[in-house]
This record gives C-alpha cells, structure tokens and sequence, in this order.
C-alpha cells in the first residue's frame, strides 16, 4: 500500500493525546513533536487495546514488554504512560527541566513504564530479542513490542537483530516500524531508500503485514490476533505521516526537532487541532 491519506479524520481521543503532546512540547522549549505525532495511533492501540501491564505494578513480571527504540518520539509515549497512571500528569509540566523526571529520551529506571533507555537508534530491536528469548527461557508468556522509525531501520544493528528473531522462531516479539517516509535531514527515499520493505522483513525471517498507521480500526485488527504466524517474529509496517494532524508539522522537516518557537504559535495548532475532526 502507499502512504497514509491525510485526508484521514482523528477522532476524540487522537485529538486530545495530539493536544496534550503539544502542550508538554511548550512545556519544555523543545523537542521532536513532529516525530511524537506519527505514533499517535500506534502508541494508542497499544496502550488502549493490547498491551498487557499494570501501572500498580510496573515490574509485573507477565507484563507485556514495549520499547520505543525512536526515542525522540518520547512525547507520544509520555503522554499515554501519564494516561494510564504510570506517573502524576503534572511531571508532563515539566518535560525537559531541571528537576523534571522526563527527559528528552525514554530513561530505564527513573520513568516507570519505560522498559529501556533509547535514543541512540538501533538498539532497541537487539534489546527486545533478549527480553523475548527471556520469556521462553523463563517459561513467562508475556511478548515484546518494539517501535522503529523508519530512518532508523539504516542501523545494521536492526537488522542484525530481526535475523537473530528469526533464528530463534521468535514468534512473542513484534516489531513495529513507524514508516512516515521522512528523516531527521530528508525524505527516507532520498537519504536511503528502503523498498521493498516488506520484502526485507521477509527475507529476514518474519511475518509481514502493511496498514495504516493513523487508522485506529485497521491497527485493533492486526494488533490484536498477534502473531500473525507461529514461529516467527512479526513486522507491522504502518504507513504513516510525519507531523500527523497539524499542517504546519506534516512532512515539514524543520519540525524534526523544534526549540526556539512562539508560544502563540502552538495555541494556535492547538486551536486547529479540531479541523481534523472525523
């Protein structure tokens, strides 16, 4: 399939988790929101729909394990741990400063929820293969969900690790690559082109299925009747668009990372945010 339509409606909860991503972006001065709001959809399935774990208990060992390997898209995944009461949702005030507890990447440790410090990428798939042969080393039944960016899948290290999955017939581990065709210095297909994608995939040993990334029914429907072959890993290529929801941000590279910009100016994508109502 191609790109995702932005034509494409957000509905009421997309809207207010894309409202309280900008908000903590004004918060701290800074950040990579365009990143944030392509994963919108995805982190939202996730955490709504599929994921198992318990905010309680944040080291619950039959917890469903999900690392953002794109750490700088950190903002979509803050704003849904707050949701969900992995922490206050004041610390989202205090993104990026002194005394905050979060950080412009996810940080092991000091964030309950995060499963692993990212941000230098291509190191979260390798990571997730651990978490997933830990699981059947220890007899537990919880499965590893790894989210990718697509200009980060240049790592080698990704790759070493999908051949490792396979090896392993790693059927508990997904990966889930955020394909908004556009990274930190150009579009993906200029930097390094990567079709036919799921055709690698293949090739390295997974299941492979395309979808599209903003669309919240067809991302319940895959997610949901995971994996989606016994004895393989499984690739989800979501099609999706960088900046999704506000136009100034949509394919704009200048919003990659963003610091230096007039608080009018995020009221004012707020305010539009209602334009891509469904």
């Amino acid at each position: 399939m191609g790109g995702a339509e932005k034509k494409i409606g957000l509905d009421r909860r997309s809207l207010l988790l894309r409202k309280k991503i900008l908000e903590t972006f004004a918060c701290g001065g800074r950040g990579h929101p365009a990143s944030a709001l392509s994963l919108v959809e995805i982190m939202r399935v996730l955490y709504d729909d599929v994921l198992r774990y318990d905010p309680a208990d944040p080291h619950w060992p039959e917890r469903d394990r999900c690392l953002l390997s794109k750490g700088h898209g950190c903002l979509a995944l803050y704003v849904l741990l707050a949701d969900k009461g992995f922490f206050p949702e004041h610390e989202l005030e205090k993104f990026c400063m002194a005394g905050g507890l979060l950080g412009g990447h996810p940080e092991y440790g000091r964030v309950h929820g995060v499963e692993a410090s990212t941000g230098s990428l291509g190191h979260g798939p390798s990571i997730g293969v651990g978490f997933a042969l830990n699981a059947r080393i220890d007899r537990l039944n919880y499965r590893v969900f790894v989210i990718l960016g697509d200009g980060e899948i240049n790592e080698g290290s990704v790759w070493e690790a999908a051949l490792s999955a396979g090896k392993h017939a790693l059927d508990n581990m997904v990966f889930i690559i955020d394909y908004n065709k556009m990274q930190s210095f150009g579009p993906v297909d200029t930097v390094q082109p990567l079709e036919p994608l799921a055709d690698k995939w293949r090739a390295f040993g997974c299941a492979v299925i395309e979808v599209d990334g903003h669309s919240v029914t067809e991302l319940q429907r895959v997610l949901s009747r995971l994996p989606l072959q016994g004895g393989k890993p499984t690739a989800v290529i979501c099609h999706t668009v960088k900046g999704k929801g506000i136009r100034e941000m949509e394919d704009n590279l200048s919003w990659h990372h963003k610091s230096g910009f007039d608080e009018g100016e995020i009221a004012a994508m707020i305010s539009r945010l209602e334009d891509c109502r469904a």
